[in-house]
């Protein structure tokens, strides 16, 4: 059974930081392109960032290069999301992906807020 559970969401001040962690099962992980994505309300699913291998370059939006970082651990069928600087408008459900070949798998959702 494939399964992508996000964690790490929650309330951070503007400026604050969080990292979010999306441990998978059920696929061969380390075989599998892995992304972030968020939805604001109102707005489109947006790619915010991408490591398509372990070791490879990764790939950012525009609106946090800089200020997040994606990361995995093939060890622990985990990818990470490290935001810092963290602004209102990065507030957002943040959805955890995973893609290879025809397969295509997403997580829940974890909500981020950003907000005094």
């Amino acid at each position: 059974q494939v399964q992508l559970v996000e964690s790490g969401g929650g309330l951070v001040q503007p400026g604050g930081s969080l990292r979010l962690s999306c441990a998978a099962s059920g696929f061969t992980f380390n075989s599998y392109a892995m992304r972030w994505y968020r939805q604001a309300p109102g707005k489109e699913r947006e790619l915010v960032a991408a490591n398509v291998i372990a070791g490879g370059s990764n790939s950012y939006a525009d609106s946090v290069k800089g200020r997040f970082t994606i990361s995995r651990d093939n060890a622990k069928n985990t990818v990470y999301l490290q935001m810092t600087s963290l602004k209102p408008e990065d507030t957002a459900v943040y959805y955890c992906n995973a893609r290879f070949w025809k397969y295509d798998y997403w997580g829940q959702g974890t909500q981020v807020t950003v907000s005094s």
